[in-house]
């Protein structure tokens, strides 16, 4: 050990990344950064008598900008913040590979002498490198840190005490015990070494010769311990501190040797338990096949050989999973691949290789006819249907198209695809997308992982059991991606019958044919399914019902759901069209049902209440009485009877509703509906109040929940003739503003707007243009006319008619372009009480598919150029028209 030495007032230093080197510890150090390189050769190989260097401490930390003052250091500095945060320095920068790692200097570090020093060359680079082995000597704290040349330097104060203080310390009772303690712990960790490394006779003469407040640092150098612990330790200036933190740690490492030895021979216990177990095994089964007693035909392994050969598999197959149960069979239970081979095997098994359901007759008016109960209008879906089925009917194995049902939520999508497969009389598996961002969920795990397991589509054919059902990919426009793989990528395989026949699970590892499952998807939105896979799908749009629809679908299929999900009847409630109406026009607007059939149940549940109260208050039969305090205001008439049957045990709960009887039906009226829905959502008078100012236009815009109305809004200001757009536009739409801003002011004297030619009239003022619901997102070109119909009526100050709505994209020309979604937003029209809409004039062939009732209560208006559209949308017709040059 080295004596105490003097330090020197300024040492160079070296910084020592994320380690510690502690007094009393030897390192060997490879330099080959330009800093350490240019120091080591400096301060150590140029001369002849080598002296010490300061081995600090750096940690390495997330680089963000400083706030503050900053530091200036040559060719090694960075602008950082200088201020001392706990135990660091500032934070600098070194000259590493990583130039834009940012460390904190350590403010304690520990002199080092070096021992051994070599000098080497890199080829081909020619980079000359430094291997140099350092001991460490004693504790310093950095009163100052500067730079000399590229590396750096400090001025030190030494932490070492002096010898009168160190007798003293020896002399201090705790400092006494401790040492004992620490000598005790040390021992006991040397005899396990010296048991299992025969290293323990050098150490010894270490604790019996060197200062115990030295060895302390020793030992701790010697085990593997965090950065913070060994920061924790240097800062140990005081003896007693470093010899308690050097105990502690020193009795952990202890711990976990034992605890190492403990786990190791309980391992080797239970080998030898196995490999007994193993023996014996062998043994009762030579003994019972000389007493003929032989038990296979109840062993499980060759029950599942059994199962894998009544399974109907591929020959290819067959002997692929033949070779796995051999190998199953030569294996011990015990075995890490046991139980994942066996359950392999058994998924193997259990799909249906060629086991298919019996198609029933295909008969196209029973077909047509089921169709037509379970789903109200659909006329060009059905019509496909049927198609679909007449051609199975003539061509069984004729490969099916793959249906995508597009259209918003609730118009009944997922329950045609029911539909399908009750037609056909296949079974029905439905398989969800929506926020799938991992291939292995449609193809599967590879078995080399964890926890692997096979694909939604093998495992839905497992749940089957059939290799033809009708199959449901439902929210197919709701996949992701991410590093984990594409899923909608993955599904071109799937989709695609010239491949599918041969679908390779990565979990099941052979081919495995779908070509005989009938694929239907379902999608909210086509923008989101990539243009590959949308290639293999037959679009089918359902765009939504009309209010008539909605009528027909709530009498015949939602109300009768719905009392008998509150276990009610018609003998209890009734609604009559009208209430159904209007809670149609006043409480829902939507493309679909969904909200329609909750306000239903929402009715049906007050409906409960009130008879279930009426029951409670009715006198009963002698021997009995009744409940008390009605839970809700009685609605029913008073004296109503409710007659009481005895119900004998056993009786169906769905036959139990029916022996109730009350003297009349609860029937709901406008009262009520105000009462349990609260007051009406929509009415017909909010179009009339929006745009009875200036500067407000209809338009019509889709969305993924069907066609929707939308207002804009139009007011100037004083300004400097510039344009804001608010309401979460999107880059298109505010190039449509643009372009209609344009237009207008191109056409400010034909359109009577300015009084001379060249007059600005955006002089001396601002347009601000908003879209009304800011917090849906908004994007498309369809908006353009009604961008041009909102500022023409703010600079004319004439209002737009309110029962007018419009759509269109407009050019810089004032040509009036067609748009997409027109029958979801003539719906959307129709159902707000819009009366007159203005479309393209190449939209004309998109009208047939409107239903006829929504035509016949709406004017639809035609328009080739935008003053066409002005035209249309000005009480009295546009009255600049015939000033136009156009």
């Amino acid at each position: 050990m080295a004596e105490s030495v003097e330090l020197p007032s300024r040492l160079a230093i070296l910084p020592f990344r994320n380690k510690v080197l502690l007094p009393g510890a030897i390192i060997r150090i490879r330099c080959t950064s330009p800093t350490s390189v240019k120091l080591v050769e400096q301060e150590l190989w140029q001369r002849e008598e080598k002296g010490l260097i300061g081995i600090l401490p750096v940690r390495d930390v997330v680089e963000i900008k400083p706030v503050g003052p900053t530091v200036s250091e040559g060719a090694d500095s960075t602008n950082q913040n200088s201020k001392v945060q706990g135990g660091s320095l500032d934070s600098r920068k070194l000259d590493t590979k990583k130039q834009n790692d940012v460390v904190h200097w350590h403010n304690r570090g520990v002199a080092a002498r070096p021992l051994h020093l070599s000098r080497g060359v890199e080829k081909p680079s020619g980079r000359v490198t430094y291997t140099v082995v350092l001991e460490g000597l004693c504790r310093f704290s950095v009163q100052e840190l500067s730079t000399r040349g590229i590396y750096h330097t400090a001025r030190i104060t030494s932490l070492e005490m002096t010898k009168t203080e160190l007798e003293q310390v020896e002399q201090d009772p705790d400092f006494i015990m401790l040492s004992r303690q620490f000598k005790a712990t040390a021992m006991e960790l040397i005899s396990i070494l010296e048991l299992k490394q025969k290293t323990g006779g050098r150490t010894k003469v270490l604790l019996d010769n060197v200062p115990v407040h030295k060895l302390a640092d020793i030992f701790v150098a010697s085990f593997e311990i965090s950065f913070e612990e060994q920061l924790s330790m240097l800062d140990s200036v005081d003896p007693k501190v470093r010899l308690s933190k050097a105990t502690e740690l020193v009795d952990r490492h202890l711990q976990s040797i034992r605890v190492a030895e403990k786990i190791t021979q309980k391992v080797e216990g239970q080998l030898s338990k196995s490999q007994k177990e193993f023996l014996l095994r062998q043994q009762i089964r030579a003994i019972k096949e000389e007493l003929g007693d032989n038990d296979d035909d109840e062993d499980d392994l060759a029950a599942l050989e059994r199962k894998m050969q009544s399974a109907g598999m591929p020959q290819n197959i067959w002997k692929h999973a033949h070779r796995e149960l051999r190998r199953l069979k030569k294996m011990q239970p015990q075995q890490p691949g046991y139980n994942s081979s066996r359950v392999y095997l058994e998924l193997i098994s259990d799909l249906p290789w060629q086991k298919a359901s019996e198609e029933i007759e295909l008969d196209l008016r029973a077909a047509q006819k089921r169709l037509d109960s379970d789903h109200y209008g659909l006329v060009k879906v059905k019509q496909r249907i049927i198609e679909y089925l007449a051609v199975r009917k003539l061509k069984p194995d004729a490969r099916g198209p793959v249906l995508c049902f597009v259209g918003p939520p609730g118009v009944g999508k997922t329950s045609l695809a029911s539909s399908i497969a009750a037609a056909l009389g296949r079974k029905f598996v439905r398989i969800s997308l929506g926020g799938v961002k991992d291939e292995a969920d449609i193809r599967g795990h590879r078995r080399t992982y964890v926890g692997s397991m096979p694909g939604r589509l093998i495992d839905g054919l497992k749940r089957v059991a059939v290799c033809n059902p009708v199959m449901l990919l439902d929210e197919v426009d709701k996949t992701g991606s991410d590093i984990r793989g594409d899923p909608a990528s993955a599904l071109l395989e799937v989709l695609d019958p010239e491949q599918n026949k041969s679908f390779n699970d990565h979990y099941l590892n052979v081919p495995f044919d779908l070509s005989k499952v009938v694929f239907v998807a379902t999608a909210n939105r086509l923008q989101p399914i990539p243009p590959p896979l949308r290639d293999r799908m037959e679009i089918i749009e359902l765009p939504g019902y009309t209010p008539e629809e909605k009528l027909h679908i709530a009498m015949r299929h939602l109300i009768p759901r719905v009392l008998d999900q509150h276990g009610l009847s018609s003998e209890f409630l009734q609604i009559p069209e009208a209430m159904v109406k209007l809670v149609i026009q006043r409480y829902t607007r939507e493309a679909g049902v969904r909200n329609l059939e909750r306000n239903l149940a929402a009715l049906a549940r007050a409906a409960a209440v009130i008879v279930l109260e009426q029951e409670q208050v009715v006198p009963l039969n002698k021997g009995m009485q009744g409940l008390a305090t009605p839970l809700v205001e009685n609605r029913l008439a008073d004296g109503t009877e409710v007659e009481m049957e005895v119900i004998p045990m056993g009786v169906n709960s769905r036959d139990i509703s029916s022996t109730f009887r009350i003297a009349s039906p609860l029937v709901v009226d406008e009262t009520m509906l105000e009462k349990v829905l609260g007051p009406p959502r929509f009415d017909g008078r909010e179009a009339a109040e929006r745009v009875a100012t200036p500067g407000v236009s209809v338009g019509l815009v889709w969305t993924a929940f069907g066609g929707e109305v939308q207002f804009v809004e139009a007011t100037a200001m004083v300004g400097k003739g510039e344009l804001h757009l608010t309401g979460q536009l999107g880059d298109v739409i505010k190039e449509s503003a643009q372009i209609a801003l344009t237009w207008v002011r191109a056409r400010a004297t034909d359109l009577r707007l300015a009084a001379t030619e060249g007059f600005n009239i955006l002089e001396g003022r601002d347009v601000h243009i908003h879209f009304p619901a800011g917090a849906v997102p908004k994007d498309g070109p369809s908006a353009g006319v009604t961008l041009v119909t909102a500022l023409v009526s703010l600079f004319s100050q004439q209002r737009v008619r309110s029962d007018t709505a419009m759509t269109g994209e407009m050019t810089l020309r004032g040509l009036v372009l067609p748009v997409g979604g027109v029958k979801d937003k003539i719906l959307a029209a129709h159902r707000y009480g819009i009366k007159r809409v203005i479309l393209p004039e190449r939209n004309l062939k998109d009208l047939v598919e409107v239903p006829s009732s929504v035509l016949s209560n709406l004017e639809v208006l035609l328009a080739k150029r935008v003053e066409d559209v002005l035209e249309h949308a000005f009480d009295g017709g546009c009255p600049w028209r015939q000033h136009s040059k156009l």
